[in-house]
């Protein structure tokens, strides 16, 4: 139990200091950048990579890219909405249905 406080321990410092393990999974459906943390080593986070990678395949989510890498991510999730189709960007003209 205790190997297990100390792990804890030592990756919130890590965390702390943005010097933590992430993985980084990028989907073009939907645009989203999910990160999945915090690992004290790239082989730990290595080993969880496929395990997630399955969820969001599961999920309906395509197209992944899998990175692992040193950071400190402001969200776990990042939703691109830059490319959202809203037809309230186009005026309709009167009359007209869109």
């Amino acid at each position: 139990m205790g190997g297990n406080l100390f792990k804890n321990i030592f990756t919130s410092i890590l965390e702390t200091f943005g010097l933590a393990v992430w993985i980084e999974i990028a989907t073009d459906s939907p645009r989203c950048t999910y990160y999945f943390g915090p690992f004290v080593s790239e082989s730990e986070a290595a080993s969880a990579k496929q395990g997630y990678i399955d969820d969001l395949e599961s999920e309906g989510s395509k197209g992944l890219v899998a990175q692992i890498k040193r950071c400190k991510p402001e969200k776990l999730t990042v939703y691109d909405e830059s490319l959202d189709f809203k037809l309230d960007r186009f005026p309709a003209f009167s009359g007209q249905t869109l």
